[in-house]
């Protein structure tokens, strides 16, 4: 593994550790060229999976982009950042058992919006809000409209 700091090639593992409720290795690794330390993940990847994007683009899968946008729709958000490790894995595994290698952008944000709304409210519409494109505050009104129950007062 290279060194990010100097470019070595040739850093050394100080410390293995299972990592994401045992579906990713974390390796702590030092480079004795700089003295850097940083840390890597090691996963399964069962197969190569492409987006497919609603314009027809294709591009390949970025978990670390499905990461940072789930992160910064839960940011300041009371949600343990193993429990946001374990949903972005458990968001990898299912596409990759879908049994298709070209998935549109369209299926992985359903499911995304499917477990934020399992896990945080707020996450869930910031989330929407970029994913449905909101463009307008009627846009979120109506979109929370649906997430109300419908109210039990009746007029008299």
């Amino acid at each position: 593994m290279r060194c990010p700091f100097c470019g070595n090639v040739d850093t050394q593992v100080k410390d293995s550790r299972p990592a994401e409720d045992h579906v990713a290795i974390r390796r702590r690794r030092f480079c004795p060229a700089c003295a850097g330390r940083f840390t890597t993940y090691e996963r399964v990847q069962l197969r190569d999976l492409v987006v497919i994007k609603s314009n027809g683009k294709r591009e390949d899968f970025d978990r670390d982009k499905l990461e940072r946008s789930i992160r910064i729709a839960l940011q300041k958000r009371p949600v343990e950042p193993e429990r946001v490790d374990q949903m972005i894995s458990g968001i990898v595994r299912r596409l990759e058992s879908m049994g298709e290698t070209d998935i549109q952008s369209k299926v992985i944000g359903e499911i995304v919006m499917e477990r934020l709304a399992a896990i945080d409210t707020v996450a869930y519409v910031r989330f929407a809000s970029v994913y449905k494109n909101f463009q307008a505050t009627g846009d979120f009104e109506d979109f929370l409209s649906e997430l109300r129950p419908p109210s039990s007062i009746t007029d008299s």
